[in-house]
């Protein structure tokens, strides 16, 4: 039987927050703010995610800081793309985004693609980083038949947005799928729903492409040059790599930390909430 999950207003319902548009440059920016206290923390979700992919995330991170979650360029509710994305144009847009919310300094959390963009972010712009949480990230050059696998179920997901296509292009991310919400797959199909969006998402599935994937790729060094205390979280059913990549990756980094979520695959935040809360919530306090 579905375990009863809560939907995203009931865990930020009684929250102080705000779900407004941001302009940066020519995106203008879905984001919402949660929370009143301490030092900030931005979630950054996978490709094709949106705010609503940390809905068991918030509540425990908001009780002790501010806490922002916001839809990229091309993805959500933001402006979709007309061109492809790379990752300095992801980066470019948060170091806008920071700019335009008065953001000096923050902690990034971010999933799949989020990571991946975080992890890159933090090399670039040091300056503005207090720590990392990196959950399965991405940016691997892993074989052509998962990368195939997943663009094709993403592409059917968009054509044709049905209740149960979208499913289906969450059981890629989702190893449980009584994990996979009517509330998530609902928001997901209002989102490929929208006008256009079938052509955003090919600019979007530019970094899967092999070529644009290896100029933007992440490798071991990445990992090496982190200068920020990092938490990276791994999982037994990551598809990008075993258990044993999230400890080599994890070794890799000067200060770095590693959580293994287990039976799990690419949304550990979501598939276990209170490992991947509290072990957060405790990172921050420790490392912030």
């Amino acid at each position: 039987m579905r375990p009863e999950l809560p939907t995203f207003w009931q865990e930020i319902g009684d929250l102080p927050h705000s779900v407004s548009y941001v302009q940066v440059g020519a995106w203008r920016t879905r984001v919402l703010s949660a929370g009143e206290g301490g030092d900030t923390v931005v979630l950054m979700a996978g490709t094709s995610g949106h705010i609503e992919a940390f809905t068991r995330n918030i509540r425990a991170l908001a009780k002790t800081h501010r806490v922002i979650a916001y839809d990229y360029p091309g993805h959500g509710f933001s402006t979709l793309a007309e061109a492809d994305l790379e990752i300095p144009d992801y980066e470019e847009h948060l170091a806008g985004l920071l700019d335009a919310l008065g953001l000096d300094r923050v902690h990034l959390c971010g999933e799949s693609l989020g990571g991946w963009i975080a992890l890159k972010f933090a090399q670039s712009h040091a300056e503005r980083m207090k720590t990392l949480i990196l959950s399965a990230p991405g940016g691997q050059v892993i074989g052509g038949q998962a990368m195939d696998k997943a663009r094709s179920v993403s592409r059917d997901a968009v054509e044709d947005p049905t209740f149960e296509n979208v499913k289906r292009r969450l059981q890629v991310v989702i190893h449980d799928p009584e994990l996979i919400t009517d509330e998530l797959v609902r928001i997901r199909q209002a989102v490929y729903s929208r006008e256009g969006f079938a052509r955003s998402m090919g600019h979007i599935l530019a970094l899967q492409q092999p070529e644009i994937r290896f100029r933007n790729r992440v490798t071991e060094e990445d990992y090496a040059a982190l200068k920020v205390p990092t938490l990276l979280v791994w999982t037994d059913h990551e598809p990008s790599g075993g258990i044993e990549a999230g400890e080599r990756f994890a070794a890799a980094i000067p200060d770095g930390e590693l959580l293994v979520i287990r039976n799990a695959a690419h949304w550990p935040q979501w598939e276990d909430p209170r490992a991947f809360n509290e072990r957060a919530v405790d990172f921050l306090a420790r490392k912030g």
